[in-house]
């Protein structure tokens, strides 16, 4: 399966293992982070959607963590911090130094938050593209968690796990395409995934605990189908926390699938009226 994985980004090492990191764009533009969800099997070829029609004016950076995308499979720990700190030695190896825009989707707004936390002179504005935050998991129970776990392991062990796995093709190349199809086979529920969602919970009480944060924030809500109950109410919460703008869609939680030229024009915008789009100095 390796030698048929061919990646389209570099590949560095952190902790003994590989990390795969796509960059496009000018050095000299902002640097925009996309940050995947839970489970995304290949967050290169999911944002790319939407990232080509921010390339003009952005650079981008897709960091594909332990698990993801092209990067190794290995037992690397899973705590929040942990989580952080790899991104970030992974881009520090290729002398990227930020400030970044971050950009979270789903679980991966815990790291954002996180992040901010930890290093706020990293972090110039964050981009939710329905992101989670400590909110969104006010509700779950430890068992609840177990449940999930056990359930993506059975569809792992049965060999289903990449037939819940989608991406917009409308942007990807025929040999693209097949890459996507690859890592799905080798990525869908493995363990480093499984371990994310076994730590979920203590991540979203390490993060709600450590206070609140600030910058220039924009929100982008699906309809919350498939999601918490709650979903859209956390999503006002925690844009009122913010202060952020909150743009509603009604679609799927996968939103940049179905909506990145609205979103693109949104994000362009946004950031241009904040300090000439938070340039890099």
């Amino acid at each position: 399966m390796r030698n048929a994985l061919q990646c389209n980004g570099e590949l560095v090492t952190v902790n003994g293992h590989r990390i795969h990191v796509y960059r496009d764009g000018s050095k000299d533009a902002p640097a925009i982070l996309l940050m995947s969800g839970h489970c995304t099997v290949s967050p290169t070829y999911d944002f790319k959607v939407l990232y080509e029609k921010l390339l003009p004016d952005f650079r981008i950076i897709v960091v594909e963590k332990f698990g993801y995308g092209y990067s190794d499979i290995c037992r690397s720990p899973c705590d929040i911090d942990t989580l952080v700190s790899i991104q970030r030695q992974a881009l520090s190896a290729l002398g990227e130094t930020g400030p970044y825009i971050l950009a979270p989707h789903s679980m991966s707004g815990l790291e954002a938050i996180r992040w901010k936390q930890l290093f706020p002179d990293e972090v110039s504005a964050i981009i939710g593209i329905d992101m989670a935050t400590p909110l969104s998991f006010s509700c779950w129970t430890e068992k609840q968690v177990k449940k999930t776990v056990r359930l993506m392991r059975i569809l792992r062990g049965l060999g289903l796990a990449s037939i819940l796995s989608s991406v917009s093709t409308l942007s990807l190349t025929e040999e693209e395409i097949k890459q996507h199809k690859r890592l799905k086979r080798r990525n869908a529920f493995n363990p480093c995934c499984i371990r994310e969602a076994q730590e979920v919970l203590h991540n979203a009480r390490t993060v709600g605990s450590a206070g609140g944060i600030a910058c220039p924030t924009l929100l982008f809500s699906s309809n919350g189908e498939g999601q918490e109950k709650d979903w859209l109410e956390y999503q006002k919460r925690f844009a009122s926390c913010m202060g952020a703008k909150l743009v509603f869609y009604d679609c799927g939680h996968y939103i940049h699938h179905f909506k990145s030229h609205e979103m693109s024009k949104e994000i362009t915008l946004f950031l241009r009226e904040r300090n000439g789009g938070l340039t890099k100095e």
